[in-house]
């Protein structure tokens, strides 16, 4: 098992078909985690359906170490009025405790980053007890905006972390 301090570089994928039972069960450990468990209704076929539907609505990537499933990161396409550049908000990212501080989170990022277009920027939002969460997307370089806890990668920030990406199907930098 790879965890903190470890040498193993994440392989960052896209989530298949065959990837919405895991998916789903990685939406109930962030649940748990935080403290949501009660407000989870997703269920196979509509996570099915929002990402692999005829109109898909979400992306989802898949993290591993050593052919394990570690953590996700899902997403979807926005548009910024302000920019009037399309952008990315990332709905969920998630890393298995066990596998935090090893490069996972910052990959799974990394990878999100890269899908975002030129000149647009990806959003999310955290909660505000989340301090791991807080002091990891601040060492990104994200603003934090407090009204709501919402962060957002723009210009040099971005895109440094979207340059980590690799290609799809090859290993993603730690």
């Amino acid at each position: 098992m790879a965890g903190a301090g470890s040498t193993v570089t994440p392989l960052v994928r896209a989530a298949r078909p065959e990837d919405v039972p895991l998916v789903l069960s990685m939406f109930r450990e962030l649940a748990v985690y935080e403290q949501f468990e009660d407000q989870l209704e997703a269920t196979e076929g509509r996570l099915a359906d929002a990402l692999f539907g005829a109109h898909p609505s979400a992306e989802a990537l898949i993290a591993e170490l050593d052919d394990e499933a570690v953590g996700y990161a899902v997403f979807f396409h926005t548009f910024s009025s302000f920019l009037a550049l399309p952008g990315v908000w990332l709905e969920d990212l998630f890393v298995r405790p066990e596998h935090r501080r090893a490069g996972v989170g910052r990959a799974l990022l990394a990878a999100v980053a890269a899908r975002v277009p030129s000149g647009g920027r990806m959003e999310w939002a955290a909660l505000d007890w989340n301090e791991l969460a807080l002091g990891f997307y601040a060492s990104l370089g994200a603003t934090r905006m407090d009204e709501w806890v919402t962060h957002r990668l723009v210009g040099e920030p971005l895109t440094g972390l979207a340059a980590e990406a690799s290609p799809p199907g090859d290993r993603a930098g730690a």
